[in-house]
């Protein structure tokens, strides 16, 4: 796969024409890029230093995900990728057992309200 580079300014930490090349895909859930990467990507910048790589997010079509493309030199990109999935599922998981909270809530309520109405 050759280099897929749309942007136009290039971190300085990206020396080698060769951290351009080939560089990691994966997909996020599109419902999720606000909480991992910042309301209007506003985190790419800080976490493109931290990790010595550049980022690129391209909206799928047809598809609830958005791919995250990572260039870099080749650990800094495996680096960058495992801890941005690490951090898409634990926002995911966060997430799901937010919603679980809010069943049990809602589930105690009913039964609450339930009782109530049966002692009037």
């Amino acid at each position: 796969m050759g280099a897929r580079l749309e942007r136009k300014n290039i971190p300085p930490w990206l020396k080698s024409p060769n951290d351009l090349k080939d560089p990691e895909v994966f997909q996020v859930p599109t419902g999720l890029l606000a909480t991992v990467f910042g309301p209007n990507g506003s985190r790419i910048p800080y976490l493109e230093q931290v990790s010595k790589t550049m980022l690129e997010l391209k909206v799928l079509e047809s598809s609830n995900f958005t791919e995250v493309v990572i260039y870099g030199s080749y650990l800094h990109k495996l680096r960058a990728k495992w801890m941005l999935q690490s951090l898409a599922e634990w926002h995911r998981q966060r997430q799901e057992r937010g919603m679980l909270r809010l069943e049990e809530a809602m589930n105690a309520l009913e039964l609450d309200l339930g009782f109530s109405e049966a002692n009037s």
